[in-house]
């Protein structure tokens, strides 16, 4: 697990002060070996913690995800964005880790709010209609799963890297796009 982005010790108790009044924005993206949680694992998960000018970062990924460290990464969290996490990642981590974030904090699924602006298709699809741009821009769900196998099955700890990154990037193009339309 890595967490980034934490307040220098000299300014924590500022931070502690404004924190209170400000919002806290969660952002999650997971990565599976397919698509149904029947047949398929959970593989990495990916959170964004946005509270004003601060972000943390932070990523689960194989064994060390757990129902209770999830929570631990969302703490503090006001409201949680995902991108078809309505129909995709909460339900698959429902499943997998009997964890319904749902009952845990107020949830917006920005892709319906492109949809009502008209972008249509995956996140990449989104992100290219609008000027987000990725420095791995190849790389896809598709060759995620691959990546996670070539870790697993050989021990490549690059393509693990390039999972993580990844995602990492999946999830911090959430907060991106969540400011391009202006969504609350």
């Amino acid at each position: 697990m890595s967490m980034q982005g934490f307040c220098p010790p000299g300014e924590e108790k500022a931070h502690k002060e404004n924190e209170s009044q400000e919002r806290c924005y969660g952002y999650l993206d997971i990565e599976t070996t397919g698509f149904s949680s029947r047949c398929s694992d959970l593989t990495v998960v990916g959170v964004a913690v946005v509270r004003g000018a601060r972000e943390q970062f932070g990523q689960l990924f194989g064994g060390q995800i757990t129902a209770d460290k999830v929570l631990g990464l969302l703490d503090g969290v006001d409201r949680l964005y995902t991108y078809n996490g309505s129909r995709f990642d909460l339900p698959f981590i429902k499943s997998s880790l009997g964890l319904d974030l749902h009952r845990h904090f107020p949830h917006t699924d920005l892709m319906y709010n492109c949809w009502r602006r008209n972008l249509k298709g995956g996140l990449k699809v989104v992100e290219g209609r609008l000027g987000i741009g990725r420095r791995r821009p190849g790389v896809n769900g598709y060759m995620a799963v691959q990546l996670w196998w070539d870790y697993v099955n050989n021990g490549n700890g690059e393509a693990l890297q390039m999972l993580l990154e990844y995602n990492r990037e999946d999830v911090l193009n959430l907060h991106v796009l969540r400011q391009k339309l202006g969504v609350k």
